[in-house]
């Protein structure tokens, strides 16, 4: 099954997995992590790298195989899974503005983070397409997503989901200062209805989380305003699939042209993830067991995230510097300027 012998060390290291990610869940129920909007994932791939540069060392080297499998094959089924949090329903009601707002920011920040990161600041390809991944769709997941399309090593998923975590941070603090100082009792073009807020903050924030905490920290923020953004930013989380696709027939392309011989990658977990989506679009399954299977994807993903920090090792960020950090601020000003641009065009 899967290729992979279930031996003793094999299964402990995906026990030593999975206990961390219990670990990561719990800590992210704490009252104060949960207002900086910190998910579970990112804590996990931060108590992941703690390990990889401690105790790491110590552990058995059979362990290693079941915490790869973890970062590779779980990663995988727990994207599928991630289709029952959405619905085609969801994204028809949010109306065709908030869609080509999703589809406009997602493309327009993948190509130019990609674009900055190779060209201007001398980023290794899959640091500065992963950097972008996650700005442009849903912060690490779609980090997670994309790292098995671009076959990346783990620390370079690591580089950019602390990217994410960054600016994303700096969006839950800095969105509704904007909105309470400039944007709600502004006239003209600075102006904004709570729904074009709405739309502006879930097509230009990096996480799902972060943009749910966006309106429930501005005071007396409408339901319009909380239920535009949530539903843009899902819009931009399906968006996933099409985008993984597209790349890897373009990576395919560019190895043909160079002759370097790579096979075409069919992300097929994202085709997948569209069906799941589809089939959870019909209301087929009762929503309570839809939440189980929902929180058992959550549990998942931390497993993934915390699997690809314990393959990080400080010493191998030697050489990114701070051209990951340039990269992200660049994405980081076009979403909140060009973001809100688009959307006052377009909504």
């Amino acid at each position: 099954m899967f290729g992979i012998k279930f031996t003793r060390d094999f299964l402990s290291g995906v026990a030593l997995v999975a206990i961390f990610s219990v670990v990561a869940i719990f800590l992210s129920k704490i009252s104060i992590i949960q207002k900086l909007g910190f998910s579970p994932l990112v804590i996990g791939i931060v108590l992941g790298i703690i390990y990889a540069n401690t105790l790491e060392s110590k552990a058995p080297k059979g362990w290693s195989e079941g915490i790869t499998f973890s970062a590779k094959k779980i990663l995988r089924f727990a994207i599928v899974l991630y289709g029952f949090r959405l619905t085609f329903q969801e994204i028809v009601k949010v109306g065709a503005d908030g869609f080509f707002v999703s589809l406009i920011m997602l493309t327009t920040t993948l190509l130019l983070g990609s674009f900055v990161g190779i060209k201007l600041f001398k980023l290794d390809r899959d640091t500065s397409i992963l950097t972008a991944a996650g700005a442009s769709v849903c912060g690490a997941a779609a980090v997670l997503a994309t790292e098995p399309v671009l076959k990346a090593k783990e620390y370079k998923t690591a580089v950019a989901v602390s990217m994410v975590v960054l600016f994303g941070t700096i969006s839950m603090f800095l969105y509704p200062i904007l909105y309470e100082t400039i944007i709600k009792d502004a006239t003209g073009f600075l102006h904004m209805t709570p729904r074009e807020f709405g739309i502006y903050v879930g097509g230009s924030v990096h996480e799902v989380a972060q943009v749910v905490a966006i309106p429930a920290s501005i005071p007396n923020a409408s339901e319009e305003m909380a239920h535009s953004a949530v539903i843009v930013k899902m819009t931009r989380v399906i968006l996933i699939a099409p985008m993984l696709i597209i790349l890897g027939l373009i990576l395919s392309y560019k190895s043909k042209e160079s002759g370097d011989g790579v096979k075409l990658v069919i992300p097929w977990f994202a085709i997948y993830f569209i069906l799941v989506a589809a089939f959870n679009s019909f209301d087929l399954i009762p929503k309570y067991i839809v939440n189980y299977i929902n929180i058992v994807d959550t549990f998942l993903l931390t497993m993934a995230m915390t699997a690809l920090g314990m393959g990080t090792i400080f010493s191998k960020f030697k050489g990114v510097g701070v051209n990951a950090l340039y990269t992200a601020l660049v994405m980081f000003f076009w979403l909140v300027i060009g973001g809100f641009i688009i959307t006052k065009i377009i909504a």
